[in-house]
Parts: C-alpha cells; structure tokens; sequence
C-alpha cells in the first residue's frame, strides 16, 4: 500500500455467503447442517451480493433453500464504524 490516498485500496470488509434447506420459512433453522453450502468469502458486499444473488436465482425452484450474507468484518471487529 502507497501513502498516496488517491491510489490506495478499499479497506477489506469479509462477508461470508452460504445457505442451506430450511426446516420452515419462518424460522432460520437447516434441515441438515452437514449440507450446508459455503458459497465462500468476499472481500466487499458488492461481490457477496453478486454470489448470494447467483445462489438464490439458481436454487429457486426448491422452496426451502435460503441463502445469507454474514458481516465477517462486524464480527471481526465489533467496535469498528461499519458501511
């Protein structure tokens, strides 16, 4: 990383996005936690997004299949300012 503020990069700020078969849509519990997919870990929401997005559009047909975006960064770090 450069001292010139102009070239430096974003600050990294992980998210996880995974998923899995719900047992019932009003709760948030897995079926099989064993089954669970990671999708992976993204530097930025934005690529996060596009996956969790990519994820959810290829596995709608199966009512029950969610899939979520974790603020690593939060956990990480719980007193930084958050974006």
């Amino acid at each position: 990383m450069t001292d010139n503020p102009n070239t430096a990069e974003p600050k990294q700020l992980l998210h996880l996005v995974f998923g899995g078969e719900l047992t019932d849509l009003d709760d948030v519990t897995f079926k099989d936690v064993e089954k669970l997919d990671i999708v992976g870990i993204f530097p930025n929401y934005a690529e996060a997004h596009a996956a969790w997005e990519a994820k959810a559009r290829e596995t709608m047909d199966i009512a029950q299949m969610r899939y979520f975006i974790v603020h690593l960064h939060r956990l990480l770090d719980p007193d930084a300012e958050h974006h």
